[in-house]
């Protein structure tokens, strides 16, 4: 990555789940994605830290009712 580049978890599947309000492509909020540029290495680390696990909670939450993130409804 070059001193320019900003680290992203964005995999180009954008389309923000209305129920978890997490973008099922890389689980970032739609205030998180409007910010990331302006956010230091650090935070963008940190958030990217927790995306993993808040994909598969909202996936969790899906098979118990609601949307799925990526998957519609189960």
């Amino acid at each position: 990555m070059s001193a320019s580049a900003v680290s992203t978890p964005c995999v180009k599947v954008c389309v923000v789940d209305p129920i978890s309000a997490l973008c099922i492509g890389c689980g970032r909020t739609t205030a998180e994605i409007a910010a990331w540029s302006g956010m230091s290495e650090r935070e963008r680390t940190t958030i990217m830290g927790s995306l993993e696990a808040r994909l598969r909670e909202a996936r969790s939450r899906g098979r118990r009712g609601g949307r799925i993130p990526g998957g519609g409804r189960k």
